[in-house]
């Protein structure tokens, strides 16, 4: 397996679950998501993670939808699928099915609620590499989800598994992205849309973003100029974009992209319980700072 085909960098989206109002997933919305992720030229697409409210969705939605995302990108960017669990057969079998549906890689949580040790992380990742074959796996560090992080010598650590593609880095903290690419050789890119900016001054190679769901084009040029090194370009984009951003997350994700994208007329849906609807004035927030944007 060459290098370029388990790199995944560049301007990635999180990919939101629309929902029907009888709460079933509605294909034909988030179909259309992604033939507007395609066409902004976004580098790869990210079901059934966070965003995708995958802690929610059965195992057959969470392959239907995988699988779904593959056949409809056909080709025509990556699908790096969410295949994460605090169960590691659970993960083994859900990264077996996305890499047996065609998915270019898989993204996995670390493990939450466990709370396993450093070994524990260590093992949980070298299983369901050499259980499923090697199939590319980007590790994902989200601590204030998981309640542990993966140490920076753990991820140092599984840098050296061959398999292991790089990692989705969203702890909060530039310092820590430092600290990783000053231990290992491996790909990081943010995990959090208002680091992107800044984690790639120091060397993150993208994000998987939560607010390109809504401005694919605008986080792929903030992606390039950073990456091209024209940091004046990628500021301008970063502070035009991070009002947006922030009320993203006002309340939890992905209840402010999806409201985002409700109001602004594209597939989103409701929520699945216990996720509700966010309250009226952060509504009016977004209303405003979407007018402001110019989303339409």
């Amino acid at each position: 397996m060459s290098d370029e085909q388990v790199r995944f960098t560049g301007a990635m989206t999180a990919l939101i679950t629309p929902f029907d109002a009888d709460g079933k997933v509605d294909f034909d919305a988030f179909g259309r998501n992604i033939e507007d992720q395609i066409a902004a030229g976004i580098n790869a697409l990210v079901p059934c993670g966070t965003t995708g409210e995958s802690a929610t969705m059965s195992h057959q939605e969470h392959e239907e939808v995988v699988s779904f995302a593959i056949k409809t990108a056909a080709g025509r960017t990556r699908v790096l699928a969410g295949a994460g669990s605090n169960n590691t057969a659970e993960a083994v079998r859900l990264t077996r099915s996305a890499a047996e549906a065609g998915a270019d890689g898989v993204l996995l949580v670390s493990p939450y609620y466990n709370k396993p040790t450093q070994d524990g992380l260590y093992e949980h990742h070298k299983t369901i590499g050499e259980s499923t074959g090697g199939v590319p796996q980007v590790l994902y560090n989200v601590p204030g989800r998981t309640g542990k992080e993966i140490e920076v010598d753990t991820v140092a650590r599984l840098a050296g598994l061959p398999f292991v593609a790089g990692i989705k880095e969203a702890g909060g903290c530039v310092d820590r992205v430092s600290s990783i690419l000053a231990a290992c050789d491996i790909t990081l890119v943010s995990g959090d849309d208002s680091l992107t900016l800044p984690m790639m001054s120091v060397g993150a190679a993208g994000v998987i973003s939560v607010i390109s769901n809504l401005i694919p084009g605008d986080v792929k040029k903030l992606v390039q100029a950073a990456a091209a090194g024209d940091f004046a370009t990628a500021r301008e984009l970063h502070y035009r974009m991070l009002p947006l951003v922030r009320l993203a997350f006002i309340e939890n994700n992905p209840m402010g992209i999806k409201t985002m994208m409700r109001l602004a007329g594209r597939g989103a849906g409701s929520f699945r319980m216990p996720l509700c609807e966010m309250k009226r004035e952060n509504v009016a927030k977004i209303e405003s700072c979407l007018a402001e944007y110019g989303v339409h």
